[in-house]
């Protein structure tokens, strides 16, 4: 049981993610917002968006394009997906593996899973649920991600590009985010956690 849970919490947090998302999307015009906190400069807002790249905004056509290559929209989309799906079953497996240690560490894998599932099903379905809405033009594994938690803070043009402070984001998003830079900042303390674990399961062999 005690490697269980941890995927339910990954479970609950897919599900709020959906929720949320699908709040939104029905009940929101496309790049409408709702101040939630403050008004002007800084604010809190729902800001519905369309991602069709990875977390916070990034897309691989534009590292491609970056470095000067060229590929179409469709084709990064296309690979983003099958990324997505592939590296799925690590996280989960990872997630398997660690759910046994007494630490936060299973707790922040399983934050990441739930995120990374919550993106996958957006990107994966979404296309196909919701082709024709609001000038949907999806299709399987071409599916563009909900995003709609938004810092206000500031935007603005950047040597000719447009540029904000801090991108719209999601649950998904934020809880990758959380399970990515908690796991950063204490991977020390997790690794120590560990190894006394270990000893204590194996007094023998210490």
């Amino acid at each position: 049981m005690q490697r269980y849970k941890y995927f339910l919490y990954s479970f609950l947090i897919i599900l709020i993610d959906q929720a949320v998302k699908l709040a939104v999307k029905f009940n929101m015009e496309y790049d409408g917002e709702i101040e939630l906190l403050g008004s002007g400069r800084p604010s809190f807002k729902i800001h519905f968006l369309e991602n069709p790249g990875a977390a916070f905004g990034m897309t691989i056509q534009n590292f491609v394009n970056v470095f000067g290559g060229d590929m179409s929209p469709t084709t990064a989309k296309l690979i983003l997906s099958l990324f997505s799906l592939l590296i799925m079953p690590v996280i989960g497996y990872v997630l398997y593996k660690v759910s046994t240690q007494k630490s936060l560490l299973p707790l922040f894998v399983s934050f990441i899973f739930g995120g990374a599932v919550g993106n996958i099903i957006d990107r994966v379905f979404y296309g196909v649920w919701f082709s024709g809405m609001n000038n949907y033009q999806g299709g399987l594994m071409h599916g563009r991600v909900v995003d709609m938690f938004y810092f206000d803070i500031w935007e603005g043009m950047i040597g000719g590009t447009y540029m904000s402070l801090w991108p719209v984001f999601n649950i998904a998003d934020s809880a990758i985010s959380i399970g990515i830079v908690a796991i950063l900042l204490f991977q020390k303390k997790f690794l120590e956690q560990h190894e006394k674990q270990e000893l204590t399961n194996s007094p023998a062999e210490a």
